[in-house]
């Protein structure tokens, strides 16, 4: 008797360090193809065979935490339950942080399974799991329930781990795009404005992030003609900086050919629908000057109105038309012309240099604007702009919320 009993406890000692074996043998495949990056339904199947061949559980749910709500990534055995269901049920088990037997459980769900299995991180609910159909022996039975949380607990780690790689990935990326679009658009803002005899040129180009989507330029016609553009392009990153550089290219190329700006802006028009589709677009406004007649010509498509200031007083110039990129053809426009007095000042800008947080009662509007150039349009393009940013830090005190940009020009 002595020696069948001794026999007994040999034999069950081998068969729980097989056991043994096989679990850190399972462990070591599943943590191999993590750190070959397998992708999640390759790690999902070697959980289901492990679960299925080597445990003998008949019935699984695995669901897991996806923004805010649990979604079920394995499911296998008996009659499958909508996710709202599997939600609903476990939600009742929510302050259970260790495998926990179901029998006796009087929810419709939870009773079909033998055993609910949390997974956590600190306070956080990582995942679930439920087994159903699961016949072990009750020496083996901790020892098999603490081995399923624990390979439940690799794989839904490698799956985090997956995911916070994707994001840092994706955060990289946005970053470098960003980058690459800001570098797209200092190419293509000027570095040093024009001035000669006939116009001295002042800008500020303030974007809001890394990228804005302002843009301007100065373009020398001829020795008596020059041209410039203030234009403000939808979105932000890559795409519209991209946009913004085709649309500079196109602006120089038809500015180089065509005398009428209604050409160039039907031209532009068409170019900025052929290339984003109607999905962007662009407020601009463009005006051409000659300065043996001393006549400008403008058109404003759907931008802020240039402020202009000659002999103590000061107009907008609105004529001009809607948004380009939004309409395949223009529904009107209207080219703009005026006198020019010696002296006199246009003040260009973006929507940005208007808005601004408000701060206690101060007010800053399009009214407060012209009366800023009434009181300063005297004074030079870089000196103006300069008393102007001083004016919206120091007595508006108002925090920007769009890009900034101020191209003035004083026409002698």
């Amino acid at each position: 008797m002595q020696n069948t009993g001794q026999s007994s406890g040999e034999d069950e000692l081998i068969r729980l360090l097989l056991k043994r074996q096989s679990e850190l043998n399972s462990l070591l495949e599943v943590t191999r193809a993590i750190n070959k990056n397998a992708a999640t339904p390759v790690l999902i199947q070697m959980l289901e065979v492990i679960l299925q061949n080597y445990l003998q559980v008949g019935t699984f749910r695995f669901l897991i935490e996806k923004d805010g709500t649990y979604a079920c990534i394995s499911k296998y055995g008996g009659e499958i339950e909508t996710i709202g269901v599997l939600n609903k049920a476990c939600a009742t088990l929510s302050k259970v942080r260790s495998p926990e037997s179901l029998a006796g459980n009087t929810n419709p769900t939870l009773k079909k399974y033998d055993y609910f299995i949390p997974i956590y991180h600190k306070s956080k609910a990582l995942a679930f799991a439920l087994i159903g159909n699961f016949n072990t022996s009750g020496e083996m039975l901790n020892n098999d329930l603490n081995f399923i949380q624990t390979m439940i607990n690799v794989v839904v780690v490698a799956l985090e781990n997956k995911k916070l790689f994707r994001e840092r990935l994706q955060s990289e990326r946005l970053q470098r795009e960003m980058e690459l679009a800001a570098e797209v658009q200092n190419m293509l803002i000027p570095l040093r404005m024009h001035k000669d005899e006939s116009v001295e040129i002042g800008a500020k180009y303030l974007p809001h992030q890394n990228i804005g989507g302002d843009y301007y330029d100065f373009i020398r016609l001829n020795d008596h003609e020059f041209l410039w553009c203030i234009a403000d392009v939808s979105g932000k990153g890559v795409s519209a900086a991209l946009l913004m550089a085709n649309f500079q290219a196109s602006l120089h190329a038809w500015s180089a050919v065509e005398d009428d700006l209604t050409n160039i802006i039907d031209r532009l028009n068409q170019k900025v629908v052929s290339n984003t589709q109607g999905e962007r677009f662009i407020t601009l406004f463009i005006a051409k000057y000659n300065e043996q007649t001393r006549k400008l010509n403008y058109i404003n498509a759907g931008h802020n109105a240039t402020i202009l200031y000659s002999e103590g007083e000061a107009i907008t110039l609105k004529l001009g038309t809607t948004m380009i990129g939004a309409f395949e053809q223009l529904p009107f426009l209207n080219e703009g012309e005026i006198d020019i007095e010696p002296g006199s000042l246009l003040v260009n800008y973006t929507d940005g240099l208007l808005d601004f947080e408000p701060n206690g009662d101060k007010v800053w509007n399009e009214e407060e604007l012209m009366d800023f150039v009434l009181a300063n349009g005297e004074l030079s393009p870089d000196a103006f702009n300069q008393l102007l940013m001083d004016h919206l830090n120091i007595g508006i005190k108002g925090k920007p919320i769009d890009d900034i940009t101020i191209l003035t020009l004083r026409i002698f």
